[in-house]
C-alpha cells in the first residue's frame, strides 16, 4: 500500500490498546508500520534499481525483527533526549514486540494488493500477491483516518464543555476501524474468487486456458480486470460480479505473445531485463522497432530496436472499467534501446534513464 495507509494502520494499532501497555507504543507502531519502505531510497540510484530493491529484503519475515529493533532504538534515543522531562520508563522488550507486530502489518497490507511481495526472500524468491485491493484503497484510507481524527474532534468538544479529560481516547474507534478493514478484505476476497470462477467456468478463449488472474479496481469491489493466458496469446476481460457479466472481445482484447527477436533476447539479458522478469508475473516483452522510449533524452537511431517490458497486471485503468490501456501508456513499463549488434544503448523507466 502507499505510505500514508501504513502510517495510519500503525497508529490505529497503537491506539487499539497497545498504548495502554507501555509508553511510546503508538509512536513505535506508527513508525514500524512504515519502516519497511525505507528501501525506496534505492530510487536515488535510478528507477530500475528501485524496482530491483523495492519490497525486497526489508519486506521479509527475516528482516522484520531487525527493523522492529531499529525502530525501538530510535525511540530509545528519543527517550534519552527527553530524560529531563517526566516520562514514564517504557517496557523495551514489550515495545519491540509491538513494533514487530506493526512491521508485520506492513507485509500483510502489501500482500493484499496486486504488486505483491517476497516475504520468504532470500530463501524463497517467489512473489506472492492476494490481489484483492489496489495499491491505494480509498475505503481503507478513509476508515483508518476517521478512526484517528474523530476522537480528537470529540476531545475538543469535551474541553469546550468542561468535561473530564479521557486517557487513551479513541480505543473503540481504532478497534472498529481495524475490524472494518478486515471485513472489507473479506468482501473483496469473495468478489475476487467470484470473478475468477466466472471466467474459468465460461468459454472466453479459442484455446485451452493455462492460467487466469483478476486485478482489482480502486473504487468498485464488483469490477475486476481479468487476464487469461493461452499458449499463443493473452486475452483480457472486464468482469462485473454484481450481475455475473463478463465483457471481452476476440479481437480488441487479445494480445498475441510477441516473437523473441535477437533484440528481445539481448534486452532480456540487460540489467532492466533481469530485474523486470524477476519481478513481473505477467510479462510481455515486445520489439517496438525504433519507437522512442517515453521520457528518453534521445530517440533511437534508425537501425536500433526499442524493446518494451510490460506487466499485464497494470495494463488497465484502475478507476474505470474501460479495459486495457495501449501498450505505450502501460504503467510500470520498462524500455531498452538495443543497437544493431545487440548491444544495450539505453535503459529507461518511469520517464527517466537508468544510470550506468
Amino acid at each position: 500500500m502507499e505510505p500514508v495507509t501504513h502510517f495510519l494502520t500503525g497508529a490505529c494499532l497503537g491506539r487499539s490498546g497497545f498504548n495502554r501497555k507501555t509508553a511510546y507504543a503508538t509512536l513505535a507502531m506508527t513508525l514500524a508500520a512504515e519502516a519497511p519502505d525505507i528501501d525506496m531510497f534505492w530510487g536515488f540510484r535510478g528507477p530500475v534499481a528501485e524496482l530491483e530493491h523495492h519490497r525486497g529484503i526489508t519486506h521479509t519475515l527475516i528482516a522484520a525483527p531487525v527493523i522492529a529493533l531499529v525502530v525501538v532504538g530510535f525511540v530509545w534515543l528519543l527517550h534519552r533526549f527527553r530524560r529531563s522531562e517526566p516520562v514514564i520508563a517504557p517496557r523495551w522488550a514489550l515495545l519491540w514486540l509491538f513494533a514487530l507486530i506493526a512491521d508485520l502489518s506492513h507485509l500483510l497490507l502489501d500482500f493484499t494488493n496486486n504488486y505483491g511481495l517476497r516475504p520468504f526472500f532470500p530463501f524463497n524468491p517467489h512473489w506472492y500477491a492476494w490481489s484483492i485491493v489496489f495499491i491505494f484503497d480509498p475505503v481503507i484510507f478513509i476508515v483508518l483516518l476517521l478512526a484517528l481524527v474523530v476522537p480528537s474532534i470529540l476531545g475538543l468538544a469535551d474541553r469546550e464543555i468542561g468535561a473530564k479529560k479521557t486517557s487513551f481516547r479513541g480505543r473503540g474507534w481504532a478497534i472498529a476501524a481495524l475490524a472494518v478493514v478486515v471485513m472489507w478484505w473479506g468482501v473483496r476476497n469473495a468478489e475476487h474468487l467470484h470473478a475468477l470462477e466466472l471466467v474459468r467456468s465460461g468459454d472466453y478463449t479459442r484455446e485451452p486456458l493455462l492460467r487466469v488472474a483478476a486485478e482489482p479496481h480502486m473504487l468498485d469491489p464488483f469490477s475486476w480486470h481479468v487476464i487469461m493466458e493461452t499458449n499463443d496469446y493473452y486475452q483480457t476481460a472486464e468482469v462485473r460480479t454484481l450481475g455475473d457479466r463478463v465483457t471481452t472481445d476476440d479481437f480488441t482484447d487479445v494480445i498475441y505473445k510477441p516473437p523473441v527477436t535477437p533484440a528481445v533476447a539481448a534486452a532480456k539479458q540487460s540489467y532492466l531485463g533481469k530485474v523486470y522478469l524477476d519481478w513481473s508475473t505477467w510479462p510481455v516483452t515486445a520489439d517496438r522497432g525504433a519507437l522512442p522510449a517515453p521520457g528518453a533524452d534521445f530517440p533511437p537511431k534508425p537501425d536500433w530496436h526499442t524493446v518494451q517490458f510490460q506487466d499485464l497486471r497494470f495494463g488497465y485503468a484502475p478507476l474505470t472499467s474501460e479495459g486495457s490501456q495501449p501498450a505505450s501508456d502501460s504503467p510500470l513499463s520498462g524500455w531498452v534501446y538495443v543497437g544493431p549488434g545487440n548491444e544495450i544503448e539505453g535503459i529507461f523507466m518511469a520517464g527517466h534513464q537508468q544510470p550506468d
